[in-house]
C-alpha cells in the first residue's frame, strides 16, 4: 500500500486534470518499467562518447545533433546522477512515513491542484471602474451627550444579535433565539447562506464593529458558495445579497465583496428567461429553472418583485461592464409603460407568459410596496438624470393619491388597499414605509407640491406612530383597519404580530432628515426600549406574536432584516446628518446604501 502511495504521489503532478483517478496493479508495474526504460535510454544516451564507435555515423549528426562538448556532457551527467540521487533519498524518506501521512500528504496535493483548476477556469477580473465619490462612511458622532448615549445603546443592541447569530447561527440564513440554533425560510431554498452575515455587514461598518466586520468577510470570502442546487426568491436574493455584498464593497472597498455579488448575479439571469422578459419569483441556482409562487394570482409574477431590481443590476452593470443587467430592467419598464392601468394604478400581479395583469389588487404595502420606492430612487441614483423614472412615480403616486389615500373618522391619514374596484379599509405595517418616501421625493415633485409631499409623509408617520402607541407592548402589529369604530389597530388574531419590523422606524429617520422636529427621535426611542424590552432574550431577538397582551409569546426567529435595517435606521437616526448623506447615498430597499452615480449614461 505504501509503494502504491508513493508511486500517487509521484506521478500526481502529471495527472492534474485525473487527480482523483485510483491506479490498478497492472498499471502501477507498466509505470515502473517504463521509467525503467526510460533510465536505461538516458543512460545509453549520454554515456561517454568512444572515438571507435559514433552513436549515429550518419555524416549529419553535426546538423542534426547539436554538438556537445566534454564539459557541457560531464556537468549534464552530474546533473542527471544528482537528480536520480535526490529522486532515491525522497522514495527512502516517503517508505520510512505512515500509511496517514503519505495520505494527508496525496490529500494535500489534490486539494492544490483542485485549487489551481479553479483559478484556470475561474471568472475573468473586472474591468476597473472609478469608484462613486463615497462621503460619510464612518463616524456620524451625533454631538450631544444624550443622543450619543442612545445611540451607543442602539450600538449594543446590534452587538447582542450579531454575538448571539455568530454562537448559535453562523453560516445558517437566520436564528432561532429562543432554540439557540439556525432558522432559514424557503426564499433561501434549502441551503446555508449564511443571509444574515451578508445582511448586516454594513451595519456592522458604520457601527465601528469592524472584528465583527472582518469575521462576517472571512465567512464570505470561504463559504459563501451560489453553485448549489437551491430554488431561491429573486427579488429576496437581490435585495439582501447583492445588495448587501454590494453596499459592503462601495464602503469598505474590498473586492471580494463585488466579485461575490456579480457572481449571484449571472445566477440570477436565468430567471429572465420568459416570453415577456418579467422574471420569474424563484430560480435554481444550479439548473437556472425558474418558476413562479403558486399562490400568485393564476401563475402571475409580483410587482414589488420583479419591479425592485433596478438600483443593484444597475450598479452590476456600472461595475461589469456587462449591459445584460441594465437592459433586463429597462425592459421590464418600457414593457410596464405600455400596458394599461385600470384607474391610473399598477395591480400587484402580472403573468410572465401572456404580459397580462392578473388580478386586480393595488397595494403601497406587500405585493406593490418597493416598486414605487424603486421608480423615485432609480430617478435619485442616477443624480437625477433619470427622468422617466421620474415622471412615472409622480404619475403612480397621483393615481394612488386619488383612489387609496382616505383620513379616517378620527383625523388618521391611512393608505389603503384597492381591490377589484372596492377600497379595502386596512393598512399593513409594511405600508408605512411610504411616509419616508413622501419625504424622500418631495423636492422635485411636478407642481411645486413639495411641502405637500413632506405633509403627506408626517401624516402618514403619525398614523404609524399610533398604530405602535395603542399596542399593550407599544410595537405595531402587521395590520391595522380604520373601520367600525377602531382606528390603527389589528382586528384579527394573525395581523397583531410583530416581527422585528423596519418600516415605521424607517420613516422617523427621513423625516428627521427632512425636518429635524424632535418627536420622530422620541417616538424611535420609544421603539428601540420596546425591542429591547419585549423582544430581547438570552440568544438574541425574537419577534412576539400579540402587541396586545402584556404577556406575549416569541415566534422565535431573529430575522436577517432587523439587523440590516432596523437597528440601522435607529442607529442613523441618533447620527449626525453628515454619516451617509442623502445627497451621496440610495437606500435600496433592504437598507443597503449605494452611491449615487454622477455623469453615467448607461445603455
Amino acid at each position: 500500500e505504501q509503494v502504491e502511495s508513493v508511486v500517487i504521489y509521484w506521478t500526481t503532478p502529471f495527472l492534474r486534470d485525473k487527480a482523483t483517478l485510483r491506479l490498478s496493479e497492472k498499471f502501477i508495474l507498466l509505470l515502473i518499467l517504463s521509467a525503467f526504460i526510460t533510465l536505461c535510454f538516458g543512460a545509453f544516451f549520454f554515456l561517454p562518447d568512444n572515438s571507435k564507435h559514433k552513436r549515429f555515423d550518419f555524416g549529419l549528426e553535426d546538423v542534426l545533433i547539436p554538438h556537445i562538448d566534454s564539459e557541457k556532457e560531464a556537468s549534464l551527467r552530474d546533473k542527471i546522477r544528482a537528480d536520480h540521487e535526490r529522486a532515491l533519498q525522497e522514495a527512502k524518506e516517503k517508505l520510512r512515513k505512515s500509511k496517514e501521512e503519505l495520505k494527508a500528504e496525496i490529500q494535500t496535493e489534490k486539494t492544490k491542484v483542485v485549487e489551481d483548476l479553479k483559478k484556470k477556469d475561474g471568472p475573468k477580473p473586472l474591468p476597473p471602474v472609478p469608484m462613486p465619490k463615497l462621503v460619510g462612511v464612518k463616524d456620524g458622532d451625533p454631538g450631544d451627550p444624550d443622543t450619543k448615549e442612545k445611540r451607543d445603546k442602539i450600538r449594543e443592541m446590534m452587538k447582542h444579535a450579531w454575538d448571539s447569530y455568530r454562537q448559535y447561527g453562523w453560516g445558517h440564513n437566520e436564528l432561532k433565539p429562543i432554540a439557540k440554533k439556525g432558522h432559514s425560510t424557503n426564499i433561501f431554498g434549502n441551503s446555508q447562506m449564511g443571509a444574515t452575515i451578508v445582511d448586516a455587514l454594513d451595519t456592522l461598518y458604520i457601527m465601528g464593529l469592524h472584528d465583527e466586520f472582518k469575521d462576517g468577510q472571512e465567512w464570505i470570502k470561504q463559504n459563501l458558495d451560489f453553485s448549489v442546487n437551491a430554488e431561491v426568491s429573486v427579488f429576496e436574493v437581490n435585495i439582501r445579497f447583492i445588495g448587501g455584498l454590494l453596499a459592503a464593497y462601495y464602503l469598505s472597498g474590498q473586492e471580494v465583496f463585488k466579485v461575490k455579488a456579480v457572481q449571484l448575479a449571472e445566477k440570477l439571469l436565468p430567471a429572465f428567461n420568459t416570453p415577456t422578459g418579467i422574471p420569474w419569483a424563484m430560480v435554481n441556482l444550479k439548473s437556472g429553472v425558474g418558476r413562479n409562487w403558486g399562490w400568485a394570482s393564476a401563475g402571475s409574477s409580483i410587482l414589488a418583485e420583479f419591479g425592485t431590481l433596478h438600483m443593484e443590476f444597475v450598479h452590476l452593470t456600472y461595475l461589469t461592464g456587462n449591459p445584460a443587467y441594465y437592459q433586463k430592467v429597462m425592459h421590464i419598464r418600457k414593457l410596464l409603460a405600455k400596458m394599461d392601468r385600470p384607474n391610473g394604478l399598477y395591480p400587484n400581479y402580472l403573468n410572465p407568459r401572456t404580459g397580462r395583469w392578473g388580478q386586480h389588487h393595488t397595494s403601497v404595502g406587500g405585493l406593490g410596496d418597493s416598486f414605487y420606492e424603486y421608480l423615485l430612487k432609480a430617478w435619485l441614483m442616477s443624480d437625477k438624470t433619470d427622468t422617466e423614472a421620474r415622471k412615472t412615480y409622480d404619475d403612480a403616486i397621483e393615481a394612488i393619491e386619488r383612489h387609496l389615500i382616505r383620513k379616517s373618522n378620527g383625523g388618521l391619514t391611512f393608505i389603503g388597499e384597492w381591490k377589484n374596484g372596492h377600497l379595502e379599509r386596512k393598512m399593513g405595517h409594511l405600508t408605512c414605509f411610504a411616509g419616508g418616501m413622501f419625504a424622500l421625493g418631495a423636492d422635485g415633485s411636478p407642481d411645486d407640491k413639495a411641502g405637500h409631499y413632506l405633509q403627506l409623509g408626517a401624516e402618514i408617520a403619525h398614523t404609524c406612530h399610533e398604530s405602535y402607541d395603542r399596542t399593550v407592548l407599544k410595537l405595531g402589529p402587521e395590520a391595522f383597519k380604520f373601520d367600525s369604530g377602531l382606528e390603527a389597530v389589528a382586528v384579527r388574531q394573525n395581523e397583531k404580530y410583530y416581527i422585528l419590523r423596519p418600516e415605521v422606524i424607517e420613516t422617523y429617520w427621513y423625516m428627521w432628515r427632512f425636518t429635524h422636529d424632535p418627536k420622530y427621535r422620541q417616538w424611535g426611542w420609544e421603539a428601540a426600549q420596546a425591542i429591547d424590552k419585549y423582544c430581547r432574550v438570552s440568544g438574541g431577538f425574537s419577534g412576539v406574536k400579540d402587541v396586545y397582551s402584556s404577556n406575549p409569546t416569541y415566534d422565535d426567529v431573529q430575522q436577517s432584516f432587523f439587523l440590516a435595517e432596523t437597528l440601522k435606521y435607529l442607529y442613523l437616526l441618533f447620527s449626525s446628518d453628515e454619516l451617509l448623506p442623502l445627497e451621496n447615498w440610495v437606500f435600496n430597499t433592504e437598507a443597503h446604501p449605494l452611491p449615487v452615480l454622477v455623469n453615467q449614461h448607461l445603455k
